[in-house]
Parts: structure tokens; sequence; C-alpha cells
């Protein structure tokens, strides 16, 4: 992999991602750009104990742009966008729009591919592994920024999800704080090593993560897609329609700690994955909106170790035509009601394997 850095007209970071050594990144944004102000507040809920980010300049950022004048595809002549090249393969930058900057955080975007008509599904292995070491590399240097304490690489697809730029993307956030749900997977985490701990005095103790991987191995009704050294899942008490976790086979905090054999493995099985929720609800049915998320983590908590990297890939879309809503229980009280059981979720999941 060659990166490339440079910066934007307004001041603001990008880097080029290639697969070739001897890829020349030379081009210059010309925009007239002023320099970059924006500013972010964060405020703690003082029932909930939640962070709520207050971005008030996000109301004016790009919103369903035409095809020909998409901010991420590359620059022509004429028509000058986000990424001043020709052509490229990967590429990351800093949100011109962010929900986190400077003390907040930062917000980062990732182009997946130059092609605007593509999704991350349509890739080949080679192009996946390529952003799979951008998420990788992007994670070690936010992770070196002061006051960063979570890094969070995601993409939302779909106009259903509430994404406003159609090209195949993804961001990443540094947090300041630690977010809500990785707290509660660490109280979670905790909870069932101080159980283990007066079960058996002296022991050291099996982790959450660690144990309901081993479950789902067992039982095998959930398995969507087993692999070497990565297993996909849909969980016990999945939240949405169709919900897969996917986690590496060996525990590790991050994306840097990946061994080479996940790595390398991973290009396929996460493209396997995607390609299934494109099939889940039948041919004809427009492209299935999802999330997916990245799960990491925490830079600097005292149990660091005992977190398993893992990504959470969902959908809001049920059946065919029909999405589901957060609505009273779900919005209201965070109880979630599903309508399709997880045995079935899975099984639907394998069957579209080879279709």
């Amino acid at each position: 992999m060659k990166k490339t850095a440079t910066r934007l007209a307004d001041g603001r970071e990008l880097f080029y991602y290639d697969s070739r050594d001897d890829a020349v990144r030379d081009a210059v944004d010309h925009r007239p750009l002023p320099p970059s102000q924006t500013a972010g507040e964060i405020r703690r809920d003082p029932l909930l104990g939640d962070s709520v980010v207050v971005a008030s300049h996000r109301q004016s950022r790009t919103y369903h742009p035409p095809p020909d004048q998409c901010p991420l595809c590359p620059s022509r002549r004429g028509r000058l966008t986000e990424i001043p090249a020709a052509d490229y393969e990967v590429v990351v930058f800093e949100n011109r729009f962010p929900s986190l900057v400077g003390a907040t955080g930062r917000c980062e975007v990732v182009c997946f591919t130059d092609d605007h008509d593509a999704s991350f599904a349509d890739l080949g292995e080679d192009r996946a592994a390529l952003v799979l070491a951008a998420w990788t590399d992007r994670t070690a240097e936010l992770a070196a920024l002061p006051g960063t304490a979570q890094i969070f690489c995601f993409e939302n697809r779909g106009e259903e999800i509430g994404v406003t730029l159609g090209h195949p993307h993804g961001q990443i956030y540094a947090y300041s704080f630690v977010t809500p749900r990785t707290e509660r997977m660490l109280a979670s985490v905790a909870a069932h090593r101080t159980a283990a701990h007066r079960a058996a005095p002296g022991g050291g103790g099996p982790n959450l993560f660690d144990d309901v991987v081993a479950r789902e191995d067992a039982d095998g009704r959930r398995i969507v897609l087993a692999a070497d050294h990565w297993v996909a899942f849909v969980p016990y008490a999945a939240h949405w329609p169709y919900e897969v976790h996917l986690y590496p086979r060996r525990r590790v905090p991050d994306l840097l700690a990946l061994d080479e054999a996940a790595r390398a493995e991973f290009p396929r099985v996460y493209l396997d994955l995607l390609r299934r929720f494109d099939r889940v609800f039948g041919a004809g049915e427009p492209p299935t909106p999802y999330v997916a998320a990245w799960h990491q983590a925490p830079l600097h908590h005292p149990h660091r170790s005992e977190f398993a990297l893992h990504l959470e890939l969902f959908t809001i879309r049920r059946t065919p035509g029909k999405l589901k809503f957060l609505a009273g229980s779900e919005s209201g009280m965070s109880v979630f009601i599903n309508d399709v059981p997880p045995e079935a979720a899975a099984e639907r999941l394998r069957e579209v394997a080879s279709e």
C-alpha cells in the first residue's frame, strides 16, 4: 500500500491510498474555499449519562446533489470536487461538515472507489483489502491525536438510512469520550467477570465476548458464515430484522491487532456478507440499506484488552417495501421489538449464499 498525504484548499487533510507503489498523487485543490472554521459542542445528559453532540453547522451540508455534482467523485475540468485527482482507489479526508471537531474529536470521510454507481459489495477483494488497510492506518493515526478516547469506522448505505451522498463511502469518527454503547458493553463484560470470580474464586474468569461467540458456534442455528479466521452470526437477541455480527476468531481489541491471516481472509468474508444482504429481499428489490459499524476498544480503558473487535451489520428493511421504524417502545424506552426471529433471519441469509 502507498499512502500520499496532501491538503485541500481550506487546510483539511486528505490521504490517497493506492495498491501500486508507483502511483503519483500530485493534483492540487484549486477551489476558492475559505479556511475551515467549524465548531461543535458536547453536552452531557444528566439523567442518562449520555454525551450529545450539538453541531448546528451541519444544517448546511450538501444534501442529495445530482450525480454530475457529486463532491466525492474525482475532479474534472470545470467540476472541482473534494478529491483533486482525476481518479483514485481509496481516499480519506477530513469532513467539510464534521459532527466532531477540535477538542470534541475529528470526523473523516472514506471513499471506497471513484465509481459513483458502485457499492462496497461491487468491490473486488483487493480493493476491500485496501479499505481495511486504510481503516487500520487511520485508526493508528487518530489514536495518536491528543484527547482521542475511541475510534469508530462505519458505513451508512442508502437513503432510508439517512445518507445524503449516494457515492459509496463511509466515515471515521474519533470521539473525545467513550460512547454510551461501548460503556454498556464494558459494564456487561465487567459484571460477567465478577460473577465468574465469585463462582470460582482465584480464577481468571471467562470473557463475555468469548462466551457469546462460543455459544453461537455451539448452537449453530444463527451462524450465517463460518470461516477459518472469522465467524458471522445473527445475535440471539437481535435488535434489527436482519442483523449480523462478524468476529475474528482470535479476540483482539481493535483493527491494529488483527493478524495477517485474519486480514487476508476478511475481504472474501465481508464481501460475501454484503452480497447476501443485497439478495435477502429477492430479485427486483432496490439495494438493501444498511449500517456497517466497527466496534473497537476504547484507547485508555483499564479493561481494554477484554473488549472484542467486531463489526455489526444491520438493515432497517424488514420485508420488501417495508422499513423497521424506531417508534414508541424503541425511541421512547430503548426496548426494541423485532418482527423477524433471529433464527429465521440467519436461515434466510444462508439460503441466499449462492443466488
